[in-house]
């Protein structure tokens, strides 16, 4: 049955320039900033078991939320990649479009309420720009990470500096992205290629899936993702231990940490009841109670990212000083 389709050629696209942005480059957090005043038991601990999966070569992965980059703790990302601290970061489809706004233009983040009334919402011209980027990934033969990284770090972008892809691309560290089609603004334009998308994302996850099978001993972190980044994990830890099981391997003892606003109760390794709403909630079940049920252990850090970041990031650096002095 042929059901009829939406005209794309029919959008009207407005560039960046007519846009109000609510983010700019001041909200990004310089790197010298002052530790926050942000405490919390965990963070010392998650800090020292980075440095240690560091030191014995193990995985250390973080999934994240688009906010996350809106919070401003861009450098500090790009830090922790250029020291080591990840060797691999995960975002949901939203992450890439802000990260290439920020490179671009130097702000980010529109006001939906604003322009969903006037059906402008997510019809940039510029933004738009990143799906030719993905096509062009797509035939390379590259993920959709490095393909839209790839795109900033070699393209006429005034604040790359900033870019979270391009560092990805410029230190060698996978930056993978996992969409959900017509999740994004992007998927509004004509120059969307459901294909390319597909294809580079579905890469992506099996590149991701690649990193997990390197988690025994390491650490996985869950950045302000509720969804995408308990969900992508489950399914690559499971296709991870099928591999490892057959090898004689085993993939149990790791750490994992959640990094969230929403408040849980102190008995986080335990899984609420199916009574309660909040069993529905992905990291609590997923990354904190159900993958590290067999040997690993988990920590969940309530706060603003603009906040736990930056303090995890110090927190890390004090860790490896304090191993430097001991040696």
């Amino acid at each position: 049955m042929a059901f009829p389709l939406f005209d794309r050629s029919r959008l009207k696209i407005k560039p960046l320039a007519h846009r109000q942005h609510d983010l700019t480059l001041a909200d990004v957090l310089p790197l010298d900033a002052p530790p926050p005043e942000f405490a919390h038991a965990a963070i010392p601990t998650l800090a020292q078991r980075i440095a240690d999966a560091k030191r014995r070569g193990a995985a250390r992965i973080a999934l994240m939320g688009a906010h996350v980059l809106r919070a401003g703790v861009s450098r500090h990302l790009i830090d922790m990649m250029e020291r080591g601290d990840l060797t691999h970061l995960a975002m949901n489809g939203a992450g890439p479009i802000h990260d290439w706004e920020f490179a671009l233009i130097g702000a980010t983040t529109e006001s939906v309420a604003r322009y969903i009334q006037t059906g402008e919402f997510g019809l940039w011209k510029e933004t738009g720009r990143i799906n030719d980027a993905i096509v062009q990934g797509a035939k390379a033969g590259v993920g959709l990470g490095e393909a839209i990284g790839r795109a900033i770090l070699d393209g006429p972008f005034p604040h790359k500096d900033i870019s979270v892809l391009a560092a990805g691309v410029r230190l060698g560290v996978p930056i993978t992205v996992h969409v959900g089609v017509g999740y994004d603004i992007i998927h509004e334009h004509s120059n969307c290629d459901g294909a390319a998308l597909g294809q580079t994302s579905y890469q992506d996850f099996l590149i991701f899936t690649q990193s997990v099978t390197n988690l025994e001993g390491g650490v996985l972190l869950s950045l302000g993702s509720a969804v995408m980044g308990p969900e992508v994990y489950l399914k690559a830890l499971s296709m991870a231990r099928n591999v490892a099981h057959q090898d004689g391997k085993q993939i149990r003892q790791f750490t994992t940490g959640v990094f969230d606003l929403i408040a849980i109760d102190d008995d986080y390794r335990s899984q609420a009841p199916k009574s309660d709403p909040r069993y529905y909630y992905r990291p609590w079940k997923t990354i904190l109670v159900r993958t590290v049920a067999d040997g690993g252990e988990s920590f969940y850090i309530q706060g603003d990212h603009r906040l736990t970041v930056p303090s995890l990031h110090h927190a890390i650096r004090r860790a490896e000083s304090s191993a430097n002095r001991g040696n």
